[in-house]
């Protein structure tokens, strides 16, 4: 750029400027930041510092923030499915537990370092552990059901939600990511010096072979080249969020067309979450669009949940008994999140 050229340049928008910023960082930003510079331009330059810190591994206290909110939304919901099964065995208390703990620990990682390196991560194995044995309590349900798993397709819609413990771990997945991220404060030339971070402690914990891949991994994720690990979470969370949402919607006997959005949301936001593992261009141009759409789906269906629940009789007289017992109310906020894992993903790099 020539000298005489500054002042202009000083003077152009906020929009300009981030696309003259992506064109000097030599990388290609998804194609709806370019639709967004092309509506908002003055937003652009606010929507790129954002894809830069994602691109970078910079936002831990974001993530944590995301986390603890997806915590508190998920234990509520696992704790109105077991209070109608009137938690008939102890180990259905866990997940509240963990929920609840889950929710303080991210918070506590937004402000407090010390808290995202070693508590989170660890708190994260146990709520992926949790996940995994409900998994398997929910499987040993519907097989005790008269007729078991002879006839699967009633059993599984009237028995305990099969993937809702698998959901429910999705928590800690995200927890430790988390714990892998840099924060946004943290200075940029960490990353381009090469710079290794100390790994966290409780990988020392692991063998050596693990404690390896797990150096690697760590820092894949914390210079945000973890594109594919997140598009196939993102593939994996909406198929559990379309079960859940397919049986819960048939008790229902799909009385509102808007109940079938996120059974047809599901197959296509896993068709480009898995193309995305794959393929760079459908990561930067389907996925980021089917994205956006699960979660204004989302958002959609937490105003139908909310307003059914208002309708039920004694509604506002009885607020837990209709909490427990109407439409889960933050059950289409958890599809939404796995629309804003994919947006994620659409935003990070591939690995090395």
């Amino acid at each position: 750029m020539a000298v005489d050229s500054l002042p202009k340049a000083v003077e152009k928008s906020a929009g300009e400027l981030g696309g003259a910023a992506r064109r000097l960082v030599g990388h290609r930003s998804p194609s709806w930041l370019g639709w967004l510079e092309a509506l908002t331009p003055r937003l652009t330059g606010d929507a790129f510092a954002l894809e830069q810190h994602v691109r970078e591994g910079r936002f831990q206290r974001s993530l944590a923030l995301i986390t603890a909110l997806s915590s508190l939304a998920t234990g509520f919901e696992v704790g109105t499915e077991h209070y109608r099964g009137s938690y008939s065995q102890r180990i259905m208390y866990s997940p509240i537990a963990l929920g609840a703990a889950m929710a303080v620990t991210s918070a506590a990682a937004i402000f407090n370092r010390w808290a995202a390196r070693v508590a989170l991560p660890i708190l994260s194995l146990v709520t992926l552990a949790d996940g995994v044995v409900g998994f398997i309590f929910h499987v040993r349900g519907i097989a005790r059901k008269p007729g078991g798993w002879r006839i699967p397709i009633f059993n599984i819609i009237m028995g305990p939600p099969i993937f809702a413990p698998l959901l429910f771990g999705i928590m800690g997945f995200l927890g430790l990511i988390t714990s892998f991220l840099r924060r946004e404060d943290d200075p940029r030339r960490r990353l381009t010096l090469g710079v290794r971070r100390a790994a966290p402690d409780w990988v020392n914990l692991l063998p050596r072979s693990i404690t390896r891949e797990g150096i690697t991994l760590e820092q894949d994720v914390r210079e945000g080249r973890f594109q594919r690990g997140l598009a196939l979470a993102t593939a994996l969370t909406a198929f559990f969020n379309g079960v859940e949402a397919l049986y819960s919607h048939y008790k229902n006997n799909f009385r509102f067309k808007a109940q079938w959005t996120p059974i047809l949301l599901t197959p296509a936001l896993m068709t480009v979450s898995l193309g995305a593992f794959w393929s760079r261009r459908m990561a930067r141009t389907w996925l980021p669009f089917v994205s956006l759409l699960a979660m204004v789906d989302g958002l959609v269906g937490f105003f139908y949940h909310s307003r059914g629940g208002l309708r039920r009789p004694g509604a506002l007289q009885r607020p837990l008994h209709t909490l427990a017992y109407g439409p889960p109310i933050f059950a289409p906020l958890l599809f939404a999140a796995s629309g804003m894992l994919g947006l994620m993903a659409s935003l990070m790099r591939r690995g090395k």
